[in-house]
């Protein structure tokens, strides 16, 4: 069986770094893109692979939004976690409106992390 892929979207190097561990302690393959442009041109590439984006909302230049509609209208049925580092605003909240599949809350514990994924997985 081929291992689940999950790309990790994130702006701060820390949270890709200790994040992509996370993914691969838990057995998944692990992407990571440091802008919404990376994660883009990655998903386009391996979006057949790919189950999960983990998605930073506050980003330069392409924010979470962006890249959330954006990869939506690649592959409709894509599963994405939203992750932010400040409390649910409107953006969150839009987001979520859109069928995003959940919201995490940095930072997270490796327990928390996992049990997210697991139930949007």
């Amino acid at each position: 069986m081929k291992s689940k892929a999950i790309l990790l979207v994130d702006d701060e190097d820390i949270v890709r770094d200790v994040g992509v561990q996370m993914l691969e302690a838990f057995g998944y393959k692990a992407y990571e893109a440091g802008s919404g442009e990376e994660a883009l041109k990655i998903f386009e590439d391996k979006q057949d692979e790919i189950q999960l984006i983990i998605l930073d909302l506050v980003m330069p230049e392409m924010g979470g939004k962006e890249v959330f509609e954006k990869v939506k209208k690649i592959k409709p049925d894509v599963k994405v976690l939203l992750s932010t580092g400040f409390n649910a605003d409107s953006h969150a909240a839009e987001i979520m409106d859109k069928g995003c599949s959940g919201f995490i809350q940095k930072p997270f514990n490796m327990k928390e992390f996992s049990s997210k994924i697991k139930e949007v997985i």
